[in-house]
């Protein structure tokens, strides 16, 4: 478990680029056979990737979550990006399609994952966050989020967002989570840009050619900084930081929320005139 600490915006301020990196930037998410987590001070987040090839993969707990078993006190939301796979909850076991997305309640004690062909493994991006109560698993697809078509083609910026964990569409105690699906010869997301001081936010971008990148944009709105972004990274957005994207190339992202709400509206705007 990779541990990363909150930063105040003052701290930021002071942080060169492999600092930046260092302190918000997920890497290595997808190692063959392994399951990778970061936990984030920034209300208690944690980011994780998991890739079975030969073998099914056990989410185990770790010392920093001072429990017995991973979900005791946390719920978390699975998106595969990857090939058909499997998710097994004390035992029941969910087929994964690519972007399928399954909702695990606090309580549930052995989640296991695995592939369908060890030539072509999943790819399991989950989100995990302290919870308070025990609410059921829900298995979604495309058609069961909650869906939002935003942007033009004239601002490159014409996208899709599929709301999967979201109380629209679910229950659940804190997390919500969904996915945007940029349209060929969009490249920009969030933007104008906002804060939610109430909420927090992990992006994860994927479907990004090797050649290609993203700079997202952080920090507050009078003093950003930026971090390229490669395929299957993901960004630690602090409540009080901007959180947008723009592209050499068109890409899909996950987003997670965690904090003092779950209203997806609840969104300070920043207007352009006040970016920096």
């Amino acid at each position: 478990m990779d541990i990363r600490y909150a930063i105040h915006t003052d701290h930021m301020k002071s942080l060169d680029t492999e600092a930046m990196r260092r302190h918000f930037l997920i890497d290595r998410l997808f190692e063959k056979e392994k399951a990778n987590l970061v936990y984030s001070h920034v209300d208690r987040i944690i980011a994780g990737g998991v890739c079975p090839v030969e073998t099914e993969l056990k989410l185990e707990v770790t010392r920093e979550l001072g429990v017995d078993t991973f979900l005791q006190r946390r719920e978390m939301g699975i998106i595969n990006i990857g090939s058909t796979g499997t998710v097994s909850v004390d035992g029941k076991k969910y087929p994964m399609g690519d972007k399928e997305c399954i909702y695990v309640g606090m309580g549930s004690k052995e989640v296991l994952f695995k592939s369908s062909d060890r030539n072509h493994p999943a790819k399991f991006y989950f989100n995990s966050t302290p919870a308070h109560a025990a609410y059921p698993i829900v298995k979604l697809s495309l058609k069961d989020a909650k869906q939002l078509r935003l942007g033009t083609p004239e601002k490159a910026n014409v996208r899709t967002i599929y709301q999967f964990i979201h109380p629209d569409v679910l229950k659940s105690c804190q997390l919500v989570m969904g996915m945007t699906v940029l349209e060929p010869g969009s490249l920009w997301n969030t933007m104008p840009c906002h804060t939610h001081d109430r909420r927090m936010e992990v992006y994860l971008y994927f479907d990004l050619p090797d050649d290609s990148v993203v700079f997202h944009l952080m920090g507050e709105p009078e003093e950003t900084r930026h971090i390229v972004v490669r395929n299957e990274e993901a960004v630690i957005s602090p409540s009080w930081s901007i959180h947008s994207g723009v592209g050499t190339n068109s890409y899909t992202f996950i987003w997670g929320m965690a904090g003092e709400n779950q209203t997806f509206t609840d969104m300070d705007q920043i207007p352009m005139s006040e970016l920096k």
